[in-house]
């Protein structure tokens, strides 16, 4: 087992996993930008070292920083979290040529897998269900127009490097085709300096449905069962529940088969997210693997009982999975809602800011993952996600009722927050119901403007 762990990250996630690393009596480092000198996760770690100026790219993003405080402070091992380097091949290499363990797949899986073309080659390769398009990368807009037309309207182009929503476009006419994709594949390239397109048909108004899996370096693989994501704003998921209400027992064994078979296609390992979209007929098409933890990783913990990052440690850490697929049961119901500074009633426009009075929900059944606390500062310069609000009960509806709650109880002062936001589709029949969908979100907005 490692003795020091560097985290390659800040914010809510940094906390989380300089907790697990506590708690198994590891050391950790923190890394901080000179923005964040101020943050909790400085604070938390055993030591803290500042990587740079405030923007990601000079700092967080800096590879060569990042391994520097690594190799000054001892840390055999640095954790990615989420975003910023987490599924960067060339830095997961770096590493491995530095002799530091990285807490996640090898180089040439997040390859494999990173790039969204590329993955979908290799799960057809592998017998996956894939949702209709082109095998792989596009060479250029006349070979994706041409695909478009054989598979029909509407499509969607995506960056291969992409994700987060970036680099997508939603084509629904072949007109627009060629404007559409020059759109996508400019922002692809300013945001992952990476052009390269592929194509797919748009399945309309579909669940989003993942299973996490678990994989360690003896072959062993296992599902934890499924997270329904479908509540999304722009490709960017609002609020997540485990189980979910559209997946029935024999339909979760199937695509937790089919989880699992895309993980050995490629002989993953440690902790990853096969990505499904699931439409009204309940088929069900691979759309990618996340080669990371997940931000919605605790709604499966809750369920479960497993902590995913002491299992990402201990994977990296060479040991065997202790768990079959027959000892993973899931119990009861987990909710997230993810809590941003921001405005929606000004476009969702970012709320940076100092926070003056916070409370935090508590009780049974209640977590809150924040980095926030009262006096600090939200800095402009990053993502404005500041709490996950994790609530477990013994069924649905048990569960709405709990987050209702625990919602109404948040207080956050001083910036602007999404949390009314959260509480209206808490409180909407369609969501109540279950029967919402990937388009929800944009309906229920539109519904509101023309109030």
């Amino acid at each position: 087992m490692f003795d020091k762990i560097l985290i390659a990250n800040r914010g809510e996630i940094a906390v989380r996993i300089i907790r697990a690393c506590r708690e198994m009596g590891i050391q950790s480092v923190a890394v901080y930008s000179e923005i964040d000198k101020d943050a909790l996760h400085t604070q938390l770690a055993d030591e803290a070292v500042c990587i740079g100026p405030a923007q990601a790219r000079d700092s967080y993003l800096d590879m060569k920083r990042i391994i520097s405080a690594a190799s000054v402070t001892g840390a055999t091992a640095i954790h990615p979290g989420f975003g910023f380097l987490s599924e960067n091949s060339k830095f997961a290499k770096a590493l491995e040529e530095c002799h530091i363990t990285f807490i996640g797949p090898t180089s040439e899986m997040i390859d494999k897998m990173g790039n969204k073309a590329e993955a979908r080659r290799s799960m057809i390769e592998a017998g996956i269900p894939v949702v209709p398009g082109s095998e792989g990368k596009v060479s250029s807009v006349e070979q994706a127009k041409e695909i478009a037309n054989k598979i029909g309207y509407p499509v969607i182009v995506k960056a291969s490097a992409g994700g987060g929503g970036r680099g997508m476009r939603i084509v629904m006419h072949s007109d627009e085709f060629e404007s559409q994709f020059s759109t996508a594949q400019m922002e692809a390239k300013n945001a992952f300096g990476d052009n390269s397109m592929y194509v797919e048909k748009y399945i309309q108004n579909p669940k989003h449905i993942e299973f996490q899996i678990l994989a360690d370096h003896h072959g062993h693989v296992v599902h934890l069962g499924e997270r329904d994501c479908s509540l999304q704003r722009r490709h960017q998921k609002v609020i997540e529940e485990a189980p979910s209400k559209a997946i029935t027992k024999k339909l979760r064994q199937k695509m937790g088969e089919t989880a699992i078979k895309a993980a050995k296609a490629i002989e993953y390992r440690n902790a990853g997210t096969v990505e499904f979209l699931l439409d009204k007929d309940q088929q069900f098409y691979f759309i990618e693997m996340n080669t990371r933890i997940q931000v919605e990783h605790p709604v499966t913990e809750m369920v479960t009982g497993i902590d995913l990052i002491k299992e990402q440690i201990k994977i990296a850490s060479g040991k065997p999975l202790f768990l079959k697929q027959s000892d993973i049961e899931i119990s009861g119901h987990a909710i997230e809602c993810r809590i941003n500074a921001e405005n929606p009633s000004k476009g969702f426009a970012p709320s940076p800011g100092t926070i003056e009075q916070l409370h935090i929900p508590g009780g049974n059944g209640i977590r809150v993952d924040s980095a926030m606390y009262q006096g600090y500062t939200i800095p402009p310069t990053y993502d404005s996600m500041i709490a996950k609000l994790i609530v477990y009960d013994k069924d649905r509806k048990s569960a709405i009722g709990k987050m209702k709650s625990a919602i109404g109880e948040l207080i956050i002062q001083g910036i602007d927050t999404n949390i009314d936001f959260q509480y209206d589709l808490l409180n909407h029949k369609a969501f109540i119901e279950g029967r919402y969908d990937t388009s929800f979100i944009e309906s229920f907005l539109n519904n509101q403007l023309k109030a």
